[in-house]
């Protein structure tokens, strides 16, 4: 991910990549595919008032739902209250975003770059406008707009791609410009196999080539292009490619360049990056699950390459547990620690970003996952680097993150059992024992008002079901309201009915941590869990279950594992289950199956 821009502690946002923001160091979160589209929308139109219609449009094309315009309207607020005050308006029935700080949004700073790199190339200051090209380019982190739906984003992703190309084929132009033809043979080789039809970068490609001495390759473009540009499109190249290929076959004097100029003295710097996030400061228990995952990483480079996946429900405190290990552990590890959000990226993203924290420069990491994931290999071989993936969603999202050198240490977190992710040591973390449970809401409650009303505080945590978010979220709660005692909280959590509501304090909420988890279940998954959860017996065995679900012991087994995985169900030993307080209550506020 590029450094975010503008000032340190300000509202920052990027649309040349993933659409992201953040406030300071605090990643934001930008909602639904369809909320991050209308923010994409609002942004691109530079300040300017977009009207309902025209944002319906934008996100669903000329069919959108029935209920588009209430729709619409959730998305807007709920990017306001993320925004910082003032920032998303309404006005004469549309919505604008105005009062972005200078170098808030990436897009505009690219911009400002491409201009200012455009002036210095005017003046003769070729160097200066291949550096501000450079740091325009490096603000790309993938695919711009990734994975933001509508008609609109597709046409405005294709058009900032293009843009990106212009910059590039720009910046390729001065490199050879001043002499670095060899160097910028490579790039164009990869850059024409990506873009076969455009012809400008085959010029450069040519040029480049016949600079270097290779004129037979520089011909070899030619013929490559012509043939490729009459069976794809039914075209001659350009006239520019077609003179181009005349002069080189006459050895044109003018072609060759003056010498390279001599380049500046550089130190060779090796990036260290150290990613892990905070620690929680009132993180509590866990000790035999921590020493366990201590012991598996602190092996690297004594046997292969230590792969530890973490898994367990939503809310059990996978992130922070890993993130206390891998500060635990980072002595095992000199050359630095890693740190991916997957929620956040997709691979090709995550690997863009920790190609860039290891020191490749942005230029230089290249477009396709499978080369991204080649060069993050190569960079990390004879490194003993810490990699820390969370949130991850399967196994095929981590494969492409594992580094090959054996001194280098892996820590994933799931909600799934990484089953398929091989050499993995999977590490249950379910809930917390009550003791810790209860410990964990006195730190954050406080001694004095927690031993005043202890039975009540065993209630509140139960309540719970000892869920380490769950708990959080009750004790936060409680610590901000000095006029509530323990028993008025525990009194409000006895409702089973607004329980889930209760346990939400600021970003601190269950019930989407279940909801994320439903939601990527199939209908007959969806179905089985609900009839589960219907149970007046939280605690199934597999014959319990078949009758429920109407099914045979074995369809009903993989029923139930197939909601272990979702995160929905909790293992209890051979062929019995746990239905989670919480997750039954969740279950129970959805329609009958």
């Amino acid at each position: 991910m590029p450094e975010p821009l503008g000032a340190s502690a300000g509202l920052r946002l990027a649309l040349l990549g993933p659409v992201r923001a953040w406030r300071g160091e605090e990643v934001l979160a930008t909602g639904s595919p369809q909320q991050r589209a209308l923010l994409a929308a609002l942004l691109l139109r530079e300040g300017r008032t977009a009207t309902a219609a025209e944002l319906i449009d934008a996100l669903w094309g000329p069919e959108p739902p029935s209920q588009a315009l209430a729709a619409l309207r959730t998305y807007a607020s709920r990017l306001r209250k993320v925004l910082d005050p003032g920032v998303l308006v309404s006005e004469s029935g549309g919505y604008a975003i105005r009062g972005l700080g200078e170098g808030a949004l990436d897009l505009a700073r690219a911009q400002d770059l491409g201009a200012e790199a455009e002036k210095a190339r005017g003046t003769g200051d070729l160097a200066r406008a291949r550096a501000l090209l450079n740091e325009a380019l490096d603000l790309w982190d993938g695919e711009p707009l990734a994975g933001v739906p509508g008609p609109y984003a597709e046409t405005q992703r294709v058009r900032l791609e293009e843009w990106r190309l212009g910059l590039l084929e720009s910046r390729l132009d001065m490199d050879l410009e001043q002499g670095c033809h060899a160097e910028a043979v490579s790039e164009l080789t990869a850059l024409t196999a990506a873009h076969p039809l455009r012809e400008r970068l085959r010029e450069l490609l040519m040029l480049a080539l016949y600079r270097s001495g290779r004129q037979a390759e520089a011909l070899a473009v030619y013929a490559d292009t012509r043939r490729l540009l009459a069976e794809e499109l039914g075209v001659d190249p350009r006239s520019g490619l077609r003179e181009l290929q005349q002069r080189i076959l006459r050895a044109d004097p003018a072609l060759h360049e003056p010498g390279p100029p001599r380049p500046a003295e550089r130190a060779e710097v090796r990036v260290r990056p150290a990613q892990l996030p905070v620690c929680v400061a009132d993180f509590t228990g866990r000790t035999e699950v921590t020493a366990r995952l201590v012991g598996l990483l602190s092996a690297a480079g004594r046997t292969d390459m230590p792969v530890a996946a973490l898994w367990g429900t939503g809310g059990a405190g996978k992130s922070a547990l890993a993130v206390r290990v891998g500060q635990a552990v980072r002595r095992f590890f000199p050359d630095g620690q890693l740190y991916v959000d997957l929620r956040q990226e997709e691979p090709a993203g995550a690997l863009g970003a920790a190609l860039r924290a290891l020191g490749v420069a942005g230029r230089d990491v290249p477009d396709g996952l499978a080369e991204r994931s080649a060069l993050y290999r190569s960079v990390l071989d004879g490194r003993r680097v810490l990699v820390v993936a969370d949130h991850a969603r399967d196994a095929a999202q981590v494969r492409w993150l594992l580094p090959a050198f054996a001194g280098c240490g892996v820590l994933v977190t799931s909600r799934r059992r990484m089953l398929d992710l091989a050499g993995a040591r999977l590490v249950e973390l379910d809930a917390m024992s009550p003791q810790e449970a209860l410990a964990l809401f006195t730190r954050i409650v406080g001694e004095r008002r927690v031993a005043a009303e202890r039975e009540a505080a065993r209630y509140v945590v139960a309540a719970c079901g000892f869920l380490p978010l769950a708990v959080r979220a009750a004790a936060c709660r409680l610590a901000a309201r000095p006029a509530w005692t323990v028993a008025t909280l525990a009194g409000r959590l006895a409702d089973e009915s607004g329980r889930l509501a209760e346990l939400e304090a600021g970003d601190l909420a269950v019930r989407p941590v279940f909801e994320h988890c439903y939601t990527g279940l199939d209908g007959e998954q969806a179905r089985a869990f609900r009839l589960l959860s219907g149970s007046a017996d939280p605690f199934l065995s597999v014959p319990a279950a078949a009758g429920l679900l109407g099914c045979g012991p074995q369809r009903a087994e993989d029923t139930l594992e197939g909601l272990v995985d979702a995160g929905l169900l909790i293992p209890m030993g051979p062929a019995h289950y746990q239905v989670h307080v919480l997750a039954r209550l969740f279950a129970l506020s959805l329609p009958a199956p």
